[in-house]
């Protein structure tokens, strides 16, 4: 029997001395506990080295996919000579390979748990079985694969780690947060001193500097604010200093205000540089989707969706409300119309729409954001092509839809000559020519839309007759009902008549004989 073992360094085909010592498997341990035993045991046919770490990859990589690889094909035909073919059985560890070398070869192939024990035994006495392999270049060559294989397994690129993206832009977010607390606390304790500076100085990066630099406001006339300010606000600033109805503070106080100031300006240059840090990484990482809706917007999308994959896994509807979740539970709770729209609602495009078409650029939007960030997960290019096409796409569009002048106008094709200029005629001779004359044509069409005209109109005669007639049926039986309503109520008050007389006439009768009798008894 011959033996298959995979090494990093290349193939190894050995030859089994005894074929009974396969009927006992759990007893061929023991004949590899020394490197004399093991020598005694296996025999090193062939060795097929790996030229580099590229062959041993593409080799390793077919051998874990379930494929034969062509250089291991080449190594067993030039190895096993034809009668070995048909006689020997090759043992082989992995099942998948077996079955595929059984399949192109045609040799019978042993690999089940039986072997195990087998390839344990050659893989302690590797170093004594085959000459000229040390334990340290094994190791070095198996940690080379391993790596290689576990970057082409993953497709490992250190550009594409996108967890520097959700933690960024979720700084981001909190030093802006920071940030205006900080400038909002500043105005508040420099407004005692000097209120009418925060009407005039709207930024806050530019309140802080010039606090920092003026010091009290009565400082403001002797200090040049020209690095800081424009020309126009330094000399309004000036001037309502003179007149300013602020209080007066300590030099504690301004002490505590400049250190304040100098959070305020430090927060403001690290917020600069995390921001150019998240646009160079945005661009590295998804460049179709921040060309199609900007890198703050790709951002927060990628980090609600937890990652970049896992946002490429999301159809166009998901991302279109991605960002609105409590809203769109919220609707379908109370059955009313779900949002149009979640994070996706901040990209230039949409903010470019006007209020009734923002629900239809968004999903547009959504569509072509879903498409650039498969792109970006799973394609090997680095260029934004795909954004880039799918925003001009919605900006013209977008056009169309409002009418701007970039909309497409559908131009006459039939090529009709151009009407010719008008030329005064001298003669005043009348012509002909001009006359038109009726075709036959023309009076048979005039014919069929007189009688289309006359059906048209017996048909309108018809159904105003048949409407009166109707209204004529409704008459009668509404007549007849009345007639029908009178006659029970005649019938009525007869029987009730007959009914009274008979009473009264019983009443009378029964007096009589009551007199009757009476006058007997007397």
């Amino acid at each position: 029997m011959l033996v298959l073992y995979e090494t990093a360094a290349g193939f190894a085909l050995f030859k089994l001395v005894d074929d009974g010592k396969m009927e006992k498997p759990e007893n061929i341990w023991k004949d590899f506990q020394t490197a004399e035993q093991a020598n005694k045991t296996v025999k090193l046919k062939a060795f097929q080295k790996f030229e580099n770490t590229t062959d041993a990859l593409s080799a390793v990589t077919g051998i874990v996919e379930g494929k034969l690889p062509k250089n291991l094909k080449k190594f067993l035909e030039t190895e096993i000579s034809d009668k070995e073919m048909k006689k020997e059985s090759l043992i082989i560890c992995d099942p998948k390979l077996g079955s595929a070398v059984n399949k192109k070869l045609g040799i019978n192939v042993v690999s089940d748990s039986t072997v195990m024990d087998l390839y344990r035994g050659i893989r302690e006495q590797l170093e004594s079985l085959i000459t000229g392999l040390s334990h340290s270049d094994i190791n070095a060559m198996s940690l080379g694969l391993s790596h290689s294989l576990s970057r082409y397994k993953l497709k490992f690129s250190p550009d594409k780690v996108d967890t520097m993206i959700v933690q960024a832009i979720a700084l981001l977010d909190d030093l802006d947060k920071e940030l205006n607390i900080y400038a909002m606390r500043v105005k508040e304790w420099y407004g005692w001193h000097f209120p009418e500076m925060a009407r005039i100085i709207v930024d806050n990066l530019a309140y802080a500097k010039v606090v920092k630099l003026m010091g009290f406001r009565t400082n403001a006339q002797d200090m040049d604010l020209s690095t800081v300010l424009p020309e126009e606000l330094e000399k309004e600033l000036k001037d309502a200093a003179e007149i300013s109805m602020g209080t007066e503070i300590s030099q504690d106080d301004i002490e505590n205000i400049h250190e304040l100031c100098d959070q305020v300006i430090s927060i403001t240059e690290y917020r600069t540089q995390l921001y150019e840090y998240l646009k160079n990484r945005m661009n590295a990482i998804a460049p179709n989707l921040t060309m199609l809706v900007g890198e703050l917007v790709g951002a927060r999308l990628i980090a609600h969706a937890g990652s970049l994959m896992n946002l490429a896994k999301q159809p166009a509807s998901t991302i279109q409300i991605l960002g609105a979740e409590k809203a769109l539970f919220r609707a379908l709770k109370t059955k009313h119309d779900t949002p149009k729209y979640g994070l996706i609602y901040h990209a230039s495009l949409i903010g470019q729409a006007g209020p009734k078409l923002k629900g239809k650029i968004a999903r547009m939007v959504a569509t072509k954001a879903s498409i650039s960030v498969r792109v970006d997960a799973l394609g090997d290019t680095d260029t934004p092509d795909i954004g880039l096409a799918g925003r001009t796409k919605i900006e013209s569009r977008l056009r169309q839809l409002e009418g701007r002048a970039g909309a497409q106008i559908n131009k006459d094709k039939s090529g009709g000559k151009k009407q010719e200029a008008f030329q005064f005629n001298k003669s005043t001779a009348y012509s002909s020519k001009s006359d038109t004359v009726m075709t036959e044509a023309s009076t048979e069409k005039k014919e069929k839309k007189e009688k289309k005209e006359k059906k048209r109109k017996a048909d309108d005669v018809e159904e105003e007759e048949e409407e009166e007639e109707t209204v004529v049926e409704v008459k009668k039986e509404k007549k007849e009902k009345k007639r029908k309503t009178e006659d029970d109520e005649e019938k009525k008050e007869k029987k009730k008549s007959k009914k009274d007389k008979k009473d009264a006439d019983e009443e009378s009768s029964s007096k009589k004989d009551k007199k009757k009798k009476k006058s007997k008894s007397d």
